[in-house]
């Protein structure tokens, strides 16, 4: 039988190694990490496990029980260092190598990291290294500048306001998520941030962070100054592409795939998850998206693939993410960010928002959504941007949801 390593302990390494399972693949099977952690989620690493409401045991992927029942091979706390795709070789920083009949790469990507080089007090949020070290200095007094407002700052910024921290969020853009939502829409997700007593300074920068744990100053490009025990970077990620540079793949901002998650040229080598550049037959274009259901998506596919390659299937989802905020559930549908304008149903004010904004392009047709704290919306909304609906009909449908039992 067949040997698959699977490279990358994260969401997409972990879902493979289980969908090839179920998808009825007998051949042996290596899940590979470069953390001696056991498997964890991240989405609640800038949430609940920093606020201190969950622990490591919620957050577990794959415990070394359920790999020994699904006869998954572990081989945890080492790096991947080379893919020699010509010898079917996986070479490791310990110096072993694995043998493989098909590779799965799902090495994922990174925060990007911090300009500011300080000492200390300076921090990321991307592993559980990360968030534990940001957990204990946020057990500490002071004020705390998240730079960054996108969905990772904006949850941090959250969770430390939730903490009893003062706050201060800080980003170049305009609005928080605009180049998402658009600006117009993003003044919402400022207002949130007021209403909560965080203080929001978008369409500034910052020039520098000094100091050192407990006693930083962040200068902003408009001259000003803030005090901070604790600052927070969340400004993108990057793929973790860098250890295949010599493997001959086509690597350029993650790695080529086609539609069916393989690397092109390299059928016998699979991509999945935040690594993977992949070509989407209904956008016609290549993409690298870094959703957490972008990576259980495309390990489902790769792994029926392996099982099945008589009956290869397409992977061609409809883009989905969310984040909490605050009292908010905001889920984005789609492709809000193609649309030409948009529409409001429902209300993005106040303690009592329940909305979905519908976006559409020039076409008339329903490009993508964003709900706030109304999950029939978005349970419609996807099911109508999956169907290609037209913007009126869209529209037409979510106001005539019920709204006295619209978060049912």
């Amino acid at each position: 039988m067949p040997t698959v390593v699977v490279v990358g302990s994260s969401v997409a390494g972990v879902r493979t190694v289980q969908a090839l399972r179920s998808s009825g693949f007998g051949g042996r099977v290596l899940l590979v990490g470069e953390e001696s952690e056991l498997p964890y989620d991240k989405p609640p690493l800038s949430k609940q496990f920093l606020a201190g409401t969950w622990d490591t045991d919620k957050i577990r992927l794959l415990t070394a029980e359920q790999a020994a029942d699904l006869d998954v091979e572990l081989r945890l706390g080492v790096a991947a260092e080379r893919l020699d795709v010509a010898g079917k070789q996986l070479h490791l920083a310990d110096g072993s190598a694995l043998a493989w009949d098909v590779v799965v790469l799902a090495t994922g990507a990174a925060a990007r990291p911090s300009p500011w080089r300080v000492g200390s007090g300076v921090h990321v949020v991307r592993t559980l290294a990360d968030a534990r070290a940001l957990r204990d200095d946020l057990a500490d007094e002071g004020p705390v500048v998240v730079v960054g407002g996108g969905f990772i700052g904006a949850e941090v910024a959250a969770s430390a306001h939730a903490l009893g921290h003062d706050v201060t969020v800080v980003d170049p853009l305009p609005t928080p998520i605009g180049r998402v939502v658009g600006d117009e829409v993003g003044e919402h997700f400022s207002a949130l941030h007021a209403r909560h007593g965080v203080d929001a300074r978008f369409g500034t920068g910052v020039e520098s962070v000094t100091g050192g744990a407990g006693d930083l100053t962040v200068t902003l490009t408009d001259g000003t100054s803030l005090s901070a025990a604790t600052v927070v970077v969340g400004i993108g990620a990057t793929p973790n592409d860098g250890w295949l540079a010599t493997s001959g793949l086509l690597v350029e901002n993650g790695v080529t795939c086609d539609q069916h998650c393989r690397a092109v040229d390299s059928p016998d080598v699979y991509v999945v998850g935040d690594l993977a550049r992949w070509f989407h037959p209904g956008h016609e274009e290549h993409l690298r998206v870094e959703h957490w259901t972008n990576a259980v998506d495309s390990a489902v596919v790769a792994a029926h693939n392996i099982a099945h390659p008589d009956d290869l299937r397409s992977h061609e989802p409809v883009e989905y993410v969310w984040s909490d905020q605050y009292d908010w559930r905001i889920q984005i549908v789609g492709r809000p960010a193609r649309a030409t304008r948009h529409e409001l149903v429902g209300n993005l004010d106040g303690a009592t928002a329940r909305g979905a904004v519908l976006y559409t392009d020039d076409e008339g047709r329903l490009r993508g959504a964003v709900t706030v704290n109304w999950p029939r919306a978005l349970v419609t909304c996807r099911r109508l941007v999956s169907a290609g609906t037209g913007f009126a009909d869209a529209v037409a449908q979510v106001r005539a949801l019920p709204p006295a039992r619209a978060a049912a």
